[in-house]
């Protein structure tokens, strides 16, 4: 009975044991059949899964495009970087028979503390971390291709390099706000936060490609498989108006204004005054888009609007002339001295006035009360907003800058009217009287100022963009800008005792131009500061007097040595004169000296620069002893005599001091700049004395002192 029971047992579980085994069986055919329709595991695509495990994508970085001069002289460029790692773990020489981690770390610490300028203890600190590979910090990141070269010549045992992009500007602190500079994302992505990296931004940019490809356990591509490739393309250059030789002496003038005068700031301009081309901006203060150490972030060109002063006097007196035909300033006549406006009082800035002049005078003095007669007998306030609006006061003049303000010129009261009539109470920008200068330099021909000639295909070299010159209205006559041009020249050239401008007097140079003084606003009072320099002072000019080929405007706040905006001005006109070729009565050279144009001899050999530079008979002075040249002072296409100098700086690593001695202040002064070298000047004209000799080996921390 028993057994009988034992056996239907038996005979029971291995029946639930054969039904729960077949529905264990089903649950996974069916989950199988579930998996080979849907193909998904708790939401995760088998295919994909597969897929990415067995395929490698890589990116193709794009380029971003470059910027130039007009002459093709490199602004701004994309080169690579380099970070140094090291690897320390002795797994990682498995298999080889050269060793692939650091062997020595008192040899590697000793021999990487030069190059990366890096203590050599420190070095060795990182070395005996336990870790599989470490990095150097920030002395070990954004190497130069120089820097890796000399590391890998060392021979060392486990050292490495990741390779990455950077925007390198090679000329330092030069045009700094028009180039502007670039920020890296965390992937990688570049992108223009200022000047014309900002603005052309997504034209340089480019777009990145890809490769993608099967690969094994080992992570190699599988032989003779597929790969999908979708090519990088590069993107943009993009070239400036901006003559790189104009800059250069810009940027010198510019420096030397600035140590001398103490200003808050300068800018300077110099545009084509018959296409409206801006050949060079100077600021100051500057900035090396390489290290960012910038404080403002605003574009003295573009983005400072201030009250402008007396220059404005050129555009009220034009305003009078095209809206009344009987105002001839030559034989009319106003009375200067304090002028009441209601409870208001005009006073010119002698505070007593010259009596009874004929208006042109009063033009040559800046007589602010002059203008307040002008515009009660011959203008009427709108007139004179209507006038100012033609010449674009008050709006934006479009140029291809970010960040551009438009100024403001509202005025209400009688007693702002007058004002605005010679640059107070009403703010302008620098870019906005470069425009309406060319007014009076095309015959009153109005252009739009621009800085980017065109915008080229990297890889095809297909212009994309060329720029055109754009007239806008005739605001005034042929007439009205000839007794302009007459009243500016005697601004400049007359009587000093009848003019204002007489400082700026260059013999042999056909220069006219007007002065400007303007009170300096307090935001937070609305009055003006009455300090003794709390003053703009600026420059308006043009020349040749009779068909103005340059336009040049200088403005300086709190410039407290009053010679520095005469000598900036003059020494500016000089320079663009003699480079532009503008006047014929330059002083002959004998016959054995002839002028020749030189070449461009960056990325030479030094030897071939030199040779190359020796067979145009001009003396060559190579400074460092490295094997390739990097910069070259004076550019490319400067006309210079057989008497003249050509400098050529190479990729030396060490410093060494030139021989200056029979130089220019000017030429020491962009050579030492060039080579980072600090200094004193202690002298005018030519260096005599030096207070490092030549081929000395100068720090970070020396000064040299010229006499």
């Amino acid at each position: 009975m028993k057994r009988e029971i034992l056996g239907k047992n038996k005979s029971a579980v291995f029946k639930v044991f054969i039904i729960v085994f077949f529905l264990f069986l089903i649950v996974i055919i069916l989950r199988l059949a579930f998996l080979c329709l849907s193909g998904k595991v708790d939401g995760t695509d088998l295919k994909e899964f597969a897929k990415k495990r067995n395929t490698k994508k890589e990116v193709l970085y794009a380029l971003r495009g470059n910027i130039y001069d007009i002459n093709g002289d490199v602004l701004a460029q994309t080169i690579n970087s380099y970070t140094l790692i090291a690897y320390l773990d002795k797994s990682r020489s498995e298999g080889f028979k050269v060793p692939q981690h650091v062997v020595d770390k008192e040899d590697t610490a000793k021999k990487l503390a030069p190059i990366l300028d890096m203590d050599e203890n420190k070095i060795l600190k990182i070395l005996n971390k336990k870790a599989y590979q470490v990095e150097f910090g920030t002395k070990g990141k954004g190497l130069t291709e120089l820097q890796k070269e000399e590391i890998e010549k060392l021979g060392l045992y486990g050292l490495d390099f990741i390779t990455t992009h950077k925007r390198y500007y090679p000329n330092n602190t030069f045009l700094s706000y028009v180039v502007g500079y670039t920020v890296t994302k965390e992937n990688g992505d570049m992108k223009g936060e200022l000047g014309i990296e900002k603005k052309y931004n997504d034209s340089m940019t480019g777009t990145n490609g890809y490769v993608e490809y099967q690969k094994d356990l080992n992570g190699y591509k599988f032989p003779n498989s597929n790969e999908i490739r979708k090519e990088k393309v590069d993107g943009n250059d993009v070239y400036l108006t901006i003559d790189s030789n104009v800059q250069m002496s810009l940027e010198s003038t510019i420096k030397k204004a600035a140590e001398n005068s103490k200003a808050d700031w300068i800018v300077a301009v110099v545009a084509d005054a018959k296409t409206g081309r801006i050949l060079g901006s100077g600021t100051y203060p500057t900035f090396n888009p390489n290290t960012r150490d910038i404080e403002n972030y605003l574009n003295p060109l573009v983005s400072y609007s201030y009250e402008p002063g007396s220059v404005m006097k050129i555009y009220s007196y034009m305003a009078a002339l095209e809206n009344n035909p009987n105002f001839d300033p030559n034989s009319a006549t106003c009375f200067t001295g304090p002028y009441k406006i209601g409870d208001d009082t005009i006073k010119d800035w002698n505070k007593t006035g010259w009596g009874e002049v004929s208006y042109k005078k009063g033009f040559t003095l800046s007589s602010n009360t002059c203008v307040a007669n002008m515009i009660k007998n011959y203008l009427s306030r709108a007139k004179l907003m209507e006038f100012y609006q033609k010449l674009g006061f008050g709006t934006k003049t479009g140029i291809d800058l970010p960040d551009e303000y438009s100024g403001k010129i509202k005025f209400k009261y009688d007693v702002e009217v007058v004002n605005a009539g010679f640059g107070q109470g009403m703010t302008t920008t620098a870019i906005q009287q470069v425009k309406a200068l060319t007014a009076v330099a095309n015959n009153g021909t109005l252009l739009s100022p621009y800085i980017v000639e065109k915008v080229v295909n990297h890889d095809t070299n297909e212009v994309i963009y060329k720029a055109e010159v754009k007239e806008g209205e005739k605001v005034a006559s042929n007439e009205t800008i000839t007794t302009i041009r007459d009243m500016m020249y005697t601004v400049v050239n007359g009587d000093p005792s009848e003019a204002t401008g007489t400082n700026y007097k260059l013999d042999g140079y056909d220069l006219i131009g007007k002065t400007g003084t303007a009170q300096i606003a307090n935001p937070r009072t609305g009055k003006y500061y009455t300090g003794a320099t709390d003053y703009i002072t600026s420059f308006a000019g043009m020349y040749p007097k009779d068909d103005p080929k340059v336009i040049v405007y200088v403005a300086i706040q709190r410039n407290k040595n009053s010679n520095v905006l005469f000598d900036t001005v003059k020494e500016i006109v000089k320079d663009t004169a003699k480079y532009l070729e503008i006047f014929d009565d330059s002083p002959e050279v004998s016959s054995d000296v002839k002028i020749i144009k030189i070449g461009n001899y960056k990325n030479m050999s030094s030897t071939d620069a030199k040779n190359a530079v020796g067979k145009l008979g001009i003396n060559c002075i190579v400074l460092g002893d490295g094997n390739k040249v990097v910069s070259q002072y004076p550019n490319s296409n400067t006309k210079l005599n057989t008497k003249d100098k050509v400098y050529l700086f190479t990729n030396d690593k060490e410093t060494k001091m030139p021989n200056l001695i029979g130089t220019s202040i000017k030429e020491a002064r962009i050579i030492l700049g060039r080579l980072k070298i600090k200094y004193n000047i202690e002298a005018s004209g030519y260096i005599k004395e030096q207070s490092i000799e030549q081929d000395v080996k100068v720090g970070k921390n020396d000064k040299v002192i010229l006499k």
